[in-house]
C-alpha cells in the first residue's frame, strides 16, 4: 500500500539523453547541488540524481544514436527559495548553459512564481522555480 506522500507524486522520474555524458555530468553535478539534489546512482551509460532516490536521469541514449532535444518541452526543478533559483541560474551560466530567461517573477504563471530558464549543454531547456506557498495562500485562499 502506498503512503499518502507517495500517492501525491505524479512522476517517477525523467531522463535526458546526452552526447557527452562526462561533460554533462560535471554540469549537472554543480547545477543540481544548488537545489540539494545529488547523484544517487551511476553506471557507465547513465547517472541518476535525486534526493534519496533517482528522479532525474542523464544518459547515453539506449539505441546508441545521437541524443536529440524535444521541441516544446522542458524540465522544471523545484527550488525552496528565490535564492536557490538565482544560484541555479548563476551556476548554469558559469558551467556553459545559455540563458533562456533570467531569474524573476513571471506574472503569467501567477504572482507566487519566481523562476529562471536555461538551455543545457545538449540543448535541453531546463528551469528552476520557487512557488511561494504563503503568498499563494493569501492570494488564492481568501475567506
Amino acid at each position: 500500500m502506498l503512503t499518502q506522500q507517495q500517492q501525491q507524486k505524479t512522476l517517477c522520474h525523467i531522463s535526458l539523453g546526452s552526447n557527452n555524458l562526462s561533460k554533462a555530468s560535471v554540469f549537472y553535478d554543480a547545477l543540481l547541488a544548488t537545489l540539494d539534489i545529488f547523484r544517487v546512482v551511476e553506471h557507465e551509460q547513465a547517472i541518476a540524481y535525486g534526493k534519496g532516490y533517482p528522479t532525474f536521469w542523464l544518459q547515453i541514449p539506449f539505441d546508441q544514436q545521437p541524443a536529440s532535444i524535444a521541441n516544446g518541452s522542458h524540465i522544471g526543478f523545484m527550488a525552496t527559495s528565490k535564492e536557490q533559483v538565482d544560484n541555479f541560474y548563476r551556476t548554469a551560466i558559469k558551467y556553459g548553459a545559455n540563458c533562456n530567461g533570467k531569474p524573476g517573477p513571471r506574472p503569467e504563471y501567477g504572482e507566487p512564481y519566481y523562476g529562471c530558464f536555461v538551455i543545457d549543454l545538449d540543448g535541453h531547456r531546463i528551469e528552476a522555480s520557487f512557488w511561494d506557498v504563503e503568498l499563494a495562500a493569501k492570494i488564492y485562499c481568501k475567506d
